[in-house]
């Protein structure tokens, strides 16, 4: 049955680049697959991708995300989507429609595909055990959770048990923990769930969404390049993987030079990705613990935050340190046998980089997602440590020195780690190999 599969991704290149991943993944299987995101991403779309057979995309204008209040269903982006599904329906040499999955953030396309008849499967491009957290935050009202309480969420496992401290974080934007999770809106409707992770990271966590829904749910990922499975040589370039050349301090080369020059697994990474970072006083702290660990360590210092490094630093650390202004190979450094473990924010996408190389972590989550991405690696997997206790404070550097000192001594969790990236180490995880097939015999049936 050849139809076709819409994948619709939502805004930033952490929703795309795993729909474009599981594009791939669908259309080597029997499917044509179209993916449909807002045009102003295009630029990230790599030649190679439009080359491959029975893929196509289509771009929805955009000029940013909407704004709150407004009506997607009269803006550019649904006309674009309605004139792709009436060419397919009018149009008997175009594969039709089968289904559509839909990023949750992109949830009034279904409104659209529910027009045309098209059933839709919701697609979390993060994890299923922060999913799960925050709809289990939400049903045992999480939110008025006192100090020295502990609140254990029914189906889910013991030692992911909610306290107090899970709750304290810088004030920010809604939702809060305990609130109805964002994505609930965008899944209603939906006829199964689909996780960008595996059951090996989060077994637990799909079946219980999964129950919870009443609905097929399944892990589909990890959605990382094709190369990073498939690469022969342990150490991923990632120029080579469809990363666009962006501004950075230091070439690969000489990244590769300085990593051969330290001893296996001696390395701190840094590294808090593109959108999210400390706080001006915490960046302080940070170059202060960095400076007074005796550990060598990389730090990558995003676009407009080169005015928080103290002056003189890269003289006083020296060699010890490489600090990385811009765009770091990312991929490479973590699967270089140098680099012992890694400071980070706990994006999903950089969290699943590192288990499936065996990295273990110094979480130190900001928003969203990642306070429960680090939940699971610290207390699920225990595969990492926390930063500090109480994340609505300051993280002070005492705090973060003890944190890269407990990471690299701790040779029991580095082994656990590395149990863990073994189970990555044949490719592409089977048990995502089998949702994927469970997918497929779920439309065929329809």
């Amino acid at each position: 049955m050849e139809g076709q599969i819409c994948v619709v991704a939502g805004y930033g290149l952490g929703h795309l680049h795993p729909c474009m991943e599981l594009c791939k993944h669908i259309s080597s299987m029997i499917y044509h697959t179209t993916l449909l995101f807002p045009s102003i991403f295009a630029s990230a779309i790599p030649p190679s991708f439009l080359q491959r057979p029975r893929s196509q995309i289509v771009q929805l204008t955009s000029s940013g995300r909407p704004m709150p209040g407004s009506d997607p269903l009269r803006q550019p982006c649904a006309e674009d989507l309605e004139t792709h599904l009436l060419n397919c329906l009018e149009n008997p040499d175009l594969p039709t429609p089968l289904c559509a999955i839909v990023d949750f953030q992109m949830g009034w396309t279904k409104a659209l595909f529910s027009k045309f008849n098209i059933p839709v499967i919701s697609l979390f491009t993060f994890g299923a055990c922060a999913a799960a957290m925050e709809w289990g935050a939400w049903k045992i009202q999480a939110s008025n959770i006192t100090s020295g309480e502990t609140r254990v969420v029914p189906g889910l496992p013991e030692e992911m048990a909610l306290t107090y401290s899970d709750l304290k974080r810088k004030p920010g934007g809604p939702p809060k923990p305990g609130d109805m999770p964002r994505w609930v809106p965008g899944i209603e409707g939906s006829i199964a769930l689909m996780f960008n992770t595996c059951d090996d990271i989060d077994g637990p966590f799909i079946k219980y969404i999964g129950d919870q829904m009443g609905l097929p749910a399944w892990g589909v990922g990890p959605l990382l390049p094709e190369q990073y499975w498939k690469s022969s040589e342990p150490l991923i370039r990632d120029r080579e993987i469809g990363e666009q050349k962006r501004q950075s301090s230091l070439t690969d080369q000489n990244v590769i030079q300085w990593l051969d020059s330290k001893p296996h697994g001696s390395v701190t990474y840094v590294a808090f990705g593109s959108e999210v970072g400390p706080t001006t006083e915490e960046y302080q702290q940070l170059a202060g613990a960095l400076e007074e660990s005796t550990r060598p360590f990389i730090w990558v210092i995003q676009p407009g935050s080169e005015a928080h490094i103290p002056q003189g630093l890269d003289d006083r650390v020296g060699n010890r340190g490489l600090i990385i202004y811009g765009w770091a190979p990312q991929l490479m450094i973590l699967s270089h046998e140098s680099t012992g473990g890694f400071l980070s924010h706990c994006g999903w996408n950089s969290t699943m980089e590192a288990i499936g190389r065996g990295i273990p972590f110094l979480a130190w989550p900001i928003r969203g997602d990642q306070f429960f991405n680090a939940k699971l690696v610290v207390s699920h997997l225990k595969i990492g440590y926390i930063v500090a206790d109480d994340l609505s404070e300051m993280v002070k550097k005492d705090d973060i020195v003890k944190g890269i000192e407990s990471v690299m001594g701790d040779e029991e969790m580095k082994k656990r780690a590395e149990i863990l990236s073994g189970k990555f180490e044949h490719g592409f995880p089977a048990t995502s190999v089998a949702a994927l097939e469970a997918f497929s015999e779920f439309i065929s049936k329809m």
